[in-house]
């Protein structure tokens, strides 16, 4: 007899909108069939943001994880019906240009559908009125229409799972309210609710803008800012009059008008209309009140606040000149309905490492959920989604960004930029500065231009350098290449090859792990071999069960039980920490230490007159690290290069950083030393072909399609993603280098790359060679034999280019190993 199966672990979700009602039908599908979902309103409409939804699902986003998402709600839905009504309506999608900034966006938002396998094409004016026919087309100058998008009917898509996962054995129980979660020992065990308690091995958060509600009883943060948003409908307007059926509402394409904020649909003969013109309106969520509490009714939700007329009143002036057949109509009725805004705008995925089995799915729209759904139901069962959403992980906000004002102040702003055209490098505007290093003062006194990243002032160039700058003769950019970009960066990214320069490292991430167990456990959680003697340094990865990359690392053994690791995300600490045993300690270091690299080919002469210690090739080599003294300063140094040139990372304690950066700046005078920022090291990093994790390669990667094989061991002993390992077969796709055949020519990132005449893949990094006097791009493409002609399409435009051998510069090494 073959043994019983194992029971199906108990699984409650919080929340049956339609996060919790995919969930549930996504978990019972895979085998968990011990689902309970509790709701505190009625059901099918229990009140939250999913019971006003006005279900506009447009799929291309910047984010390739997002247009993901957005692309299984719409297969999804597609399939479901409820009643003989499809729980989708695939009316299309357009979105339209008025002025010419919004014109050329539109031509990187085809190429973004173009990158991520979404249909669509940029139209005419004179198309945008044979598919709108209401629009007043002299107002336009074009628009992108993708006819694969269209309306989720979100509480029929509901009831078609709700039904779907009680056949296989879940139950929904509604008005059943939350208040409290059952904790023991670091894990979850129940939920609380006024109608009883519900044991658990998991509990997942789905519950909106009430997540902030949930995550306190849970001890849990949950840094989200419910924000209202307004909606109304028309009166019924005579020129639709018998235009669509009642039975499915509309028949044209769901229309955003960004230029004003604004988006439309049909209801019938009416138009709905949402704006994101008015000023936030940020919602309390432990002031929002229950559903019964509020006197709800199936037309008036907890989540749908008055109307704020005032707020609207512009809006509705340019809703007239671009549909002027709404100039004879008023509107009708109205609300301001409440969802959810994280400080990036992105969802909260993942469970707590704090509170095992305590999972949240929150700050989710209808236009990805059933896509969030199947992520995280993969994670649960399975132990990983099989797409990447690190730009969603929970752990993914650094202390200094999860203050209640940074969230409240933040999550307002990404309301307000919801429809602006935002560049890939711009930076947040407030609050800044947030994270300094030790050596900010310095930075401002030579003029850096900063941008931000993980709260941290980064500098990008210094205007000190801009005489050294005069007279290069560099291809003039276009506008959009031309923002948050300076020539300077080109005499920095120069004197780095020639001389010597300092550049900033300090917002890298530092880890330091120590205990007995200390090696073992990083040899098994990492694919390079570590065991080596101290004063070695490893570059290595941590990988998942299925082999993908989760993160490089840079591991330096200073002692036989103490490792320095460089890593790139709080994320990677709450993975090493999930997995420690009880004899390894592993601490954050990195807001107490700072960094600089020294690098150039006359680094070793800046450094060597502040030490007695060697410097030599001989003695201190490639990939070492020592603990020494830089004058006054005690310093670990490692001989890293990540611009692919001699030189070190020097790391002290932050109360000493400002001492080493003008120790090495006066050692460095006579050496012709400058400051250099990111945007030089970013284009010389792409020379030698180093990776940038989270761009060029993530956990839906493999060391060896990213090129990266180098960093596996597999005679080393087991380790996390092994196996996989040996299974894979031949790469299907790689990581390749591309440089552009025409050196005026520059692309940025995530632009789709043609082979043949057709989309073959998409860029992730990208930047100028100054070096070699070329763009390079790294692409995700089949794999190509070098010397392969293919085109970029940046801004709707066929960019030749040809691959290329890696790395581009130096590929002898001889510049590093002298």
């Amino acid at each position: 007899m073959s043994p019983a199966p194992a029971p199906s672990p108990r699984v409650v979700v919080i929340g049956a909108g339609i996060v919790g009602c995919s969930l549930a039908d996504e978990l019972t599908a895979r085998g968990w069939t011990d689902v309970t979902v509790l709701e505190q309103g009625p059901l099918p409409a229990p009140g939250g943001s999913t019971s006003h939804a006005p279900g506009l699902v447009f799929r291309t986003s910047p984010s390739r994880t997002l247009s993901a998402f957005a692309m299984y709600t719409v297969e999804k839905f597609s399939a479901l019906e409820v009643d003989g009504l499809p729980c989708f309506n695939p009316v299309g999608g357009l979105e339209l240009a008025t002025t010419e900034e919004r014109w050329t966006d539109l031509h990187r938002r085809a190429g973004h559908a173009a990158s991520w396998g979404i249909r669509g094409e940029l139209v005419s004016p004179e198309r945008c009125e044979e598919l709108w026919p209401l629009l007043d087309a002299s107002k336009v100058l074009g628009g992108f229409h993708t006819p694969d998008d269209g309306l989720a009917r979100a509480v029929l898509a509901c009831r078609a799972q709700m039904e779907r996962a009680e056949r296989r054995g879940a139950r929904f129980l509604e008005r059943h309210t939350v208040t409290g979660i059952e904790r023991e020992d670091g894990r979850v065990t129940g939920v609380v609710t006024d109608r009883g308690t519900f044991p658990a091995d998991h509990v997942v958060s789905a519950a909106g803008f009430w997540g902030p509600v949930v995550g306190r009883m849970a001890g849990v943060d949950v840094p989200l800012l419910p924000l209202a948003h307004q909606y109304a409908k028309t009166r019924p307007l005579p020129e639709l009059a018998g235009v669509n059926d009642p039975r499915t509402e509309a028949s044209r394409p769901i229309l955003r008008f960004q230029d004003r904020d604004l988006y439309f649909r049909e209801h019938t003969d009416r138009i709905g209309i949402g704006s994101y013109a008015h000023r936030p309106l940020p919602v309390d969520p432990f002031a929002v009140p229950a559903y019964d509490d509020a006197g709800a009714t199936p037309t008036r939700m907890p989540s749908a606040y008055p109307f704020t007329p005032e707020d609207f009143a512009p809006s509705w002036e340019e809703c007239q000149g671009l549909l002027p057949a709404l100039a004879g109509t008023e509107i009708e009725e109205g609300f301001n309905g409440v969802f959810s805004f994280t400080p990036d705008g992105m969802p909260l995925l993942g469970e707590v490492r704090s509170l095992r089995g305590f999972w949240l799915a929150e700050a989710v729209w209808v236009t990805h959920s059933a896509g969030v759904a199947r992520a995280v139901a993969e994670w649960m069962v399975e132990g990983r989604p099989s797409i990447d959403v690190h730009e969603c992980d929970l752990t993914r906000f650094e202390d200094a960004q999860r203050s209640p004002a940074y969230v409240h102040e933040r999550g307002a702003q990404q309301f307000v930029e919801v429809y602006d055209i935002l560049h890939p490098s711009q930076p947040m505007e407030r609050p800044r500065p947030l994270r300094v290093s030790p050596f900010h003062a310095r930075q401002q006194q030579l003029g850096a231009f900063f941008l931000e990243g993980g709260g941290w002032e980064r500098p990008h160039w210094y205007e000190a350098n801009a005489p050294l700058a005069e007279g290069l003769d560099l291809p003039e950019r276009d506008a959009w290449s031309a923002r948050y970009w300076s020539p300077i960066a080109a005499t920095e990214a120069r004197a780095t090859r020639e001389r010597v320069a300092l550049y900033d490292m300090t917002p890298l991430r530092r880890l330091e792990v120590t205990g007995p167990g200390a090696l073992a456990f990083l040899q098994r959680m990492t694919s390079n071999n570590l065991a080596k003697k101290p004063g070695a340094v490893t570059y290595t990865l941590l990988l998942d069960e299925t082999g993908g990359i989760r993160s490089d690392l840079t591991v330096a053994r200073l002692g036989p039980d103490r490792f320095q690791i460089g890593a790139n995300s709080p994320a990677d600490e709450d993975w090493l920490l999930r997995h420690a045993p009880g004899d390894v300690h592993i601490r954050d270091i990195t807001s107490g230490t700072c960094c600089i690299g020294v690098w150039g080919p006359l680094a070793r002469d800046l450094v060597r007159p502040l030490t007695r210690d060697d410097f030599s090739h001989q003695g201190f080599g490639y990939f070492r690290a020592k603990e020494t003294h830089l004058g006054h300063v005690p310093v670990t140094a490692m001989r890293l290069s990540y611009v692919g040139e001699l030189g070190w990372e020097l790391y002290t304690s932050a109360d000493l950083g400002l001492r080493l950066w003008d120790t090495l700046w006066e050692a460095g005078r006579e050496h012709g030393v400058i400051a250099a920022g990111r945007s030089a090291f970013n284009s010389l990093r792409l020379e030698k072909g180093y990776r940038s994790w989270g761009h060029d390669m993530t956990a839906e990667d493999t060391p060896y399609e990213a090129g990266v094989g180098f960093a596996v061991r597999m005679d080393k002993g087991d380790f996390v993603g092994r196996a996989a390992l040996e299974k894979a077969g031949e790469p299907r796709r790689r990581l390749t280098a591309l440089l552009l055949d025409d050196p005026a020519s520059v692309v940025l990132g995530k632009e789709p790359v043609h082979v043949g005449g057709r989309p073959a893949g998409y860029v992730t990094s990208a930047s100028y060679g100054y070096t070699l006097g070329r763009c390079i791009a790294y692409a995700w493409l089949p794999p190509l034999a070098s010397g392969t002609a293919v085109h970029i399409e940046y801004f709707g435009e066929k960019v030749p280019a040809t691959v290329a051998d890696e790395p581009l510069f130096d590929p002898g090494m001889s510049r590093l190993r002298r």
